[in-house]
């Protein structure tokens, strides 16, 4: 925690370091046993709606004349290169040129012509990359490496609570992974926890697991909070995590063999709080000549040369 902190004020955050006494004096609803130290953003600290940012980013877009095609991809049309690594290993570069489209309602495909297509489908992206042929190569090998995201199934839990924290509640994230923050003004609070590798739940539909709420939970919500043990569930929903299996940290940058495929995803859990600059360094990366990428992946180069510049053509 000092380690981060570090790093936090480096990057002009203002955050301070409590003692569990500073912890209890500051927040008396809080049960310190077991906290050795604590860290408390004082400035610029907060919440807000997900789908509202979307909403309105979206909005924004299409007045500026950006299309949204509801759909679902069902298969890329690509070129072949074939070359030779400095170590002798022969690979296969890539370059789509058009992607199928099948429309929603619809038995038919729309073919979408292209010059760059961004992998932004969170969840599903690993799906979308294995459709342009990435990771079916040999094992062990770079054509053989997988885009490592895939759905996670999360769940929210909202309850209420009239002796809970008051307004000054910051958003509070225990040790064991319970997360919780206000909800409103009317005494409601929302929160959750991840499961362990073990406990992980299908992902293949969104039902929500309430004993979940009452086995894991909630016991370390009454333990940090002794309030809590009298609170009452109301409501939950679930949603899916885009998980980077290798280190859950973003997947931003150009493939190394599929060469006009951008990725922007695999944040696990934090991509909305990245979204802005990662938006904004995708769109630079396509539109200069030459790209730097940020290599949170094993399979991503540290810098990769792209010889043509970009205009007027169609984005996927």
């Amino acid at each position: 925690m000092e380690s981060n902190v570090k790093v936090q004020r480096q990057e002009g955050a203002k955050v301070c370091l409590m003692s569990p006494e500073q912890l209890r004096n500051k927040f008396p609803w809080i049960n310190t046993d077991g906290v050795a130290l604590a860290s408390y953003g004082m400035e610029h600290e907060g919440w807000f709606d997900p789908w509202c940012l979307l909403q309105g980013l979206r909005r924004k877009v299409q007045s500026m004349g950006v299309l949204f095609c509801h759909g679902e991809v069902t298969r890329f049309i690509s070129s072949s290169d074939h070359m030779e690594t400095r170590s002798g290993e022969e690979v296969t570069l890539k370059r789509i040129h058009e992607v199928h489209v099948k429309v929603d309602r619809s038995l038919e495909y729309q073919p979408v012509e292209c010059a760059i297509v961004i992998n932004a489908a969170g969840a599903w992206s690993g799906q979308i990359a294995q459709l342009a042929g990435i990771g079916k190569g040999p094992p062990g090998t770079l054509q053989g490496t997988k885009l490592p995201v895939e759905p996670r199934k999360r769940y929210v839990y909202v309850w209420h609570c009239p002796q809970g924290p008051g307004l000054e509640t910051p958003f509070v994230v225990d040790p064991s992974g319970v997360y919780f923050r206000r909800e409103g003004l009317g005494n409601n609070y929302l929160g959750g926890c991840s499961p362990t590798e073990e406990e992980e739940p299908d992902p293949g539909n969104l039902e929500v697991d309430h004993d979940f709420f009452q086995d894991k939970v909630w016991p370390s919500l009454a333990q940090r909070v002794p309030a809590f043990e009298t609170l009452k569930a109301r409501s939950s929903w679930a949603g899916y995590y885009d998980y980077n299996t290798f280190d859950q940290n973003g997947v931003v940058g150009p493939h190394p063999l599929v060469i006009n495929m951008y990725f922007a995803t695999g944040f696990s859990g934090h991509g909305l709080q990245q979204a802005p600059a990662v938006g904004r360094a995708v769109a630079e990366m396509v539109l200069q000549g030459h790209f730097q990428t940020i290599d949170l992946s094993p399979f991503l180069f540290s810098r990769f040369y792209l010889g043509e510049k970009v205009q007027e053509h169609n984005i996927v």
